[in-house]
């Protein structure tokens, strides 16, 4: 496991993250995403790029194997919905958000720490 390629992911699956969640959840907040879905919709050529290098660097940091990555992805996605619905939506964390929060960090423990 190399340490430094694994936060090199989780940048890029962070930066991804928070594009999406603008891309798809921006049109409950702001006129401009409702109007132009289509521009939104070509957004996604480039935010694929943020995953396919957050991918491409978890394996190497994982030693080329795939799932550790998967759930890294998944959970960093986890945290940037929570804080961003939370910021932009003023959606606090009920109990079930944290403790699926929990379970999301605790996920990604398990494949950061268990040798």
């Amino acid at each position: 496991m190399n340490a430094r390629l694994i936060l090199i992911s989780i940048f890029w699956f962070f930066l991804g993250h928070v594009a999406v969640w603008f891309q798809l959840n921006g049109q409950f907040k702001w006129d401009w995403f409702k109007e132009n879905t289509f521009l939104l919709a070509c957004c996604g050529i480039p935010i694929s790029f943020l995953y396919i290098w957050g991918t491409k660097y978890a394996f190497d940091g994982f030693d080329g194997v795939l799932w550790p990555g998967r759930f890294l992805g998944f959970s960093v996605g986890m945290v940037v919905y929570a804080i961003c619905t939370s910021y932009f939506f003023n959606e606090g964390i009920t109990p079930k958000t944290a403790v699926s929060l929990g379970l999301a960090l605790l996920l990604l423990s398990v494949q950061l720490f268990w040798k």
